[in-house]
C-alpha cells in the first residue's frame, strides 16, 4: 500500500508528436494528486530521463505519456530496469497495443471482438489491388488521430499514404465503417459507461478531436442495449487478452448496417485532463477526476514489486 509520503513522479511530455497533449494530461494529473495530498513531482521526459528520476528520487511513476517512447513499452522497460513501480500496462501490453496492426492480429479470432477488413501497406510498396473505397488510412504506430485520413479515391489515397508514411513506414488500411464512434474506458478490468462521439464533420480526425466546438460527447451513450453489451464485452476481452493494467480505453464504430460495434484500437494511456473521455465516463458513475487519478496511482506496479 502506497503512503502519501512517497515521491510520485508524473512523467509527461516525451519525444513523440503527442508531446503537447501529454503535457496537458500530466499537469492535470499533478494538480489532482496534490489536491489529494500526494507529493507529486512533474517530470518532463527527454533523453535524460534516467538522470532526472535519480535526481528527483522518484519512488513511483504516474505515466501521462502518449505516443512513441512513452506509451509503447520503452519507458515501461526503463522503469522495470530501475525498479520503479509505474501506473498502467506493462512492457508487452504497451508495445502491442501501440501498434494497430499488432493489436488486430493479437485479437484475431477472439470471439466477441468484431473488426473491419484491413490491409497493410509499407513504404515503397504498391498498395493492395483489392481495396474498396472509401478507405481509412492510419499510421500503424501513433495516436491522437494524428496522420489518420479518409480516402475516397486513388488520388486521395496516394496523398494520405504520403502523409502517413512520414509518421510510420507501416500503414494500416481499413475498410470504412459507417456509423457512430463510441469509446469504452476499462478500469482495472471493469468497463465504465460508454461515451458516444459526435463530430460535426462526421469524421473524428485531429481537428474534430482538439478544436473546441467541433465535437459533442454523450455519456452514457444513447445506443441500443445490444451495442452497449457487445462493446463492453469486447473492450474487456481486448483489455484482458493484451494483458492491460490500470486504465485503458477501447474505441469502436457502431456499424450502421447492423448495429454491431466494430473494434478500432485500445489505448493503454488515454488522455487524462478533466475533460478527456475516460474521466468523462468515470464522472458519470460518480468517480471524480481526482479519485480516478488516485485510483490509477494505487495500482502502480512493476515486476520487481510483484516479486517482493
Amino acid at each position: 500500500m502506497l503512503e502519501k509520503s512517497v515521491r510520485v513522479g508524473v512523467l509527461m511530455g516525451g519525444l513523440s508528436t503527442e508531446r503537447p497533449i501529454s503535457l496537458k494530461s500530466g499537469k492535470a494529473v499533478v494538480q489532482a494528486l496534490r489536491n489529494r495530498g500526494w507529493n507529486a513531482i512533474p517530470v518532463e521526459v527527454d533523453r535524460n530521463l534516467p538522470v532526472k528520476l535519480l535526481e528527483e528520487r522518484i519512488d513511483v511513476a504516474w505515466l501521462a505519456l502518449h505516443g512513441r517512447f512513452g506509451e509503447d513499452g520503452c519507458v515501461q522497460g526503463l522503469l522495470e530496469v530501475m525498479g520503479i513501480p509505474y501506473t498502467g500496462s506493462g512492457v508487452l501490453a504497451s508495445s502491442v497495443a501501440m501498434d494497430k496492426v499488432a493489436t488486430k492480429r493479437a485479437l484475431s479470432g477472439s470471439e466477441g471482438v468484431t473488426m473491419a477488413r484491413d490491409w497493410v501497406y509499407r513504404r515503397g510498396q504498391a498498395w493492395p489491388q483489392d481495396l474498396t473505397f472509401p478507405i481509412v488510412v492510419k499510421p500503424s504506430v501513433g495516436g491522437s488521430t494524428i496522420g489518420i485520413a479518409l480516402a475516397k479515391s486513388e488520388p486521395e489515397l496516394r496523398d494520405a499514404l504520403d502523409q502517413a508514411c512520414k509518421l510510420n513506414e507501416e500503414v494500416l488500411l481499413e475498410e470504412y465503417v459507417a456509423g457512430d464512434e463510441i469509446t469504452v474506458a476499462v478500469l482495472d478490468g471493469d468497463p465504465l459507461p460508454i461515451v458516444r462521439i459526435l463530430p460535426k464533420s462526421g469524421f473524428f480526425d485531429f481537428e474534430a478531436k482538439y478544436t473546441a466546438g467541433q465535437t459533442t460527447y454523450e455519456v452514457p451513450a444513447d445506443i441500443s442495449e445490444h451495442a452497449w453489451r457487445r462493446a463492453s464485452e469486447a473492450a474487456k476481452i481486448a483489455f484482458v487478452r493484451l494483458g492491460c493494467r490500470g486504465l485503458a480505453r477501447a474505441d469502436f464504430i457502431i456499424r450502421r448496417s447492423d448495429g454491431e460495434p466494430v473494434f478500432l484500437e485500445i489505448n493503454t494511456i488515454p488522455g487524462m485532463t478533466a475533460t478527456s473521455l475516460s474521466p468523462m465516463a468515470a464522472q458519470s458513475v460518480g468517480i471524480s477526476f481526482e479519485e480516478l487519478v488516485e485510483r490509477v496511482l494505487r495500482g502502480a506496479t512493476s515486476m520487481a514489486a510483484e516479486i517482493e
